[in-house]
């Protein structure tokens, strides 16, 4: 019996050592696990805001850039169709291309099959001599708002007979005719729609707009 309870004592110890174990150390062990774990996902959060700092940085420092470029964009096809404005924008051009004959047709906004723009079809008729023609063409191609020519006819105004080509001459008067795009955002341009395509045209009537300017003209 005695040889036994140092035995006893022995194992008595171990138990205690392994509740001890259990019970103190075991979950101290869990907390540092899940403290570790905690301090990764720190460290990965804040690579992430750092990264998003440096971003939001790097948007506010190119802010004026944008903004200038939205601006740049929404000249070129404004929220509205803005009828009064584009024939203000094509008489300036027909002005300083000193043209005798201005005439702009728009047609009625079509919205684009995506949604996210109107076209605006339009035809131009302007008489003058050759350079004047060709002066009125790169002034429209660097036009503020955006357009897109689709076809271009010259021929000498009042001559020729069907079936004759004639070809323009730098000293003849000619007549051009232009079909022509204009854009804008407002997808809901269009018959029928609201605000619809008549707003803003009590000053300039969709039909026709011509100007005649053999009098003052080159």
């Amino acid at each position: 019996m005695r040889a036994r309870g140092p035995l006893i004592a022995g194992i008595a110890a171990g138990v205690l050592a392994l509740l001890l174990i259990v019970v103190l150390v075991l979950p101290k062990m869990s907390e540092v696990g899940k403290a570790r774990d905690d301090l990764q996902v720190a460290e990965d959060q804040e690579v992430s805001l750092q990264t998003e700092l440096r971003s939001l940085q790097d948007a506010q420092a190119q802010a004026p850039q944008t903004e200038e470029e939205i601006k740049a964009l929404e000249d070129k096809v404004p929220s509205t169709v803005d009828l009064p404005g584009l024939f203000r924008l094509l008489q300036g051009v027909a002005d300083r291309a000193a043209v005798d004959f201005f005439q702009f047709s728009p047609g009625s906004p079509v919205p684009d099959l995506t949604g996210g723009f109107s076209t605006v079809a339009s035809q131009i008729v302007i008489t003058g001599s050759y350079f004047t023609l060709q002066e009125f063409l790169y002034s429209l191609e660097t036009l503020p708002r955006a357009a897109k020519v689709m076809s271009v006819g010259i021929a000498p105004t009042g001559g020729g007979t069907e079936g004759t080509t004639t070809t323009p001459t730098p000293t003849g008067r000619l007549q051009m005719q232009l079909s022509v795009e204009f854009y804008t955002t407002d997808s809901s341009a269009g018959p029928g729609s609201e605000p619809g395509p008549t707003e803003g045209l009590s000053t300039v009537p969709a039909a026709s707009i011509q100007t005649d300017t053999t009098e003052s003209g080159a």
